[in-house]
């Protein structure tokens, strides 16, 4: 799924994509539990609108239009928000793939049927694609004033955390630690690739009972969170799976990781073997040796 980094880098690379343009034409497909919005109110109310504004809280878009009405944009786990003319294999199905010949994989892309939502401009520029082929990502459009519920429970933003808060979110908590870093109503924008890594660095064990974190070990935590939180907006985020940038690239922080998706491999620090563990559904990477 993509988390903090993955989303920041999407703001970045979409505004020139969105911001000072006129929506002129709006495709959708049918409905379903993709729309939080019903299609057909879209293409009435985005046709003729312009992008004002692009934002991030966590892991959601807020896209603010003229007249003030906002579009709340989430990639779920599979979403994909880019331009037209990108390219990349992270486009295709695992079939389609599979039979393409190697030149023909890095074709421009061409809309397909996991291609909910298409907005095309009166500059006549590049259009935009929200793709999401197992339609977990959600899209919203909000009147002024109209309260977004999503984005009001969400947490302080993951980049903006202190230790002395984090310290705050785990007194009395007996869930693991870990699990209180995926709490978006604690830290927003943070998932299990990055709750894994912050973990090793901070020296933590992910299955520590949250209300044992100390002082020392909260500010710890919350350091090494930012620290690999921006690294990865610096390199593009991580495309393990799905992910891909705006303009068809691949993230490239997945080549710096340290446990998350290590199971077994050496540590980087002791050369014990990292250790998976399931914590409330999740796989939870680390080292036994490294992290108390």
């Amino acid at each position: 799924m993509p988390e903090l980094p993955e989303v920041e880098v999407t703001r970045r690379k979409m505004g020139p994509l969105l911001l000072g343009r006129t929506v002129a034409r709006v495709r959708t497909t049918a409905p379903s539990y993709f729309f939080l919005t019903r299609p057909a109110v879209l293409r009435r109310r985005l046709a003729g609108r312009c992008f004002e504004r692009l934002e991030r809280l966590g892991k959601y878009l807020v896209a603010t239009l003229d007249g003030g009405d906002r579009l709340i944009l989430h990639l779920g786990m599979t979403g994909q928000l880019f331009g037209r003319g990108a390219a990349s294999v992270r486009l295709l199905s695992s079939a389609a793939g599979a039979s393409l010949a190697p030149e023909r994989q890095l074709e421009p892309f061409r809309p397909d049927h996991h291609t909910h939502l298409q907005l095309s401009f009166e500059d006549g520029g590049p259009e935009v694609y929200f793709r999401d082929a197992r339609k977990f990502g959600k899209v919203q459009l909000l009147a002024p004033g109209e309260p977004a519920t999503r984005l009001d429970r969400l947490g302080v933003d993951a980049l903006e955390a202190t230790g002395a808060r984090l310290f705050a979110a785990s007194r009395g908590r007996r869930i693991p630690v870990k699990t209180l870093l995926l709490d978006q109503s604690v830290l927003a924008g943070v998932g299990n690739i990055y709750a894994d890594e912050a973990l090793f660095l901070a020296r933590v064990r992910p299955t520590r009972r949250a209300s044992r974190l100390s002082r020392s070990e909260a500010e710890a935590v919350v350091t090494a969170l930012r620290r690999v939180l921006r690294r990865s907006i610096a390199t593009g985020g991580s495309s393990i799976s799905d992910y891909l940038q705006p303009d068809g690239a691949d993230g490239a922080y997945q080549d710096e990781r340290r446990v998350y998706g290590r199971t077994g491999e050496p540590c980087p620090e002791c050369r014990s073997p990292i250790a998976r563990r399931v914590i409330g559904q999740r796989s939870a990477h680390y080292c036994r040796r490294c992290q108390r």
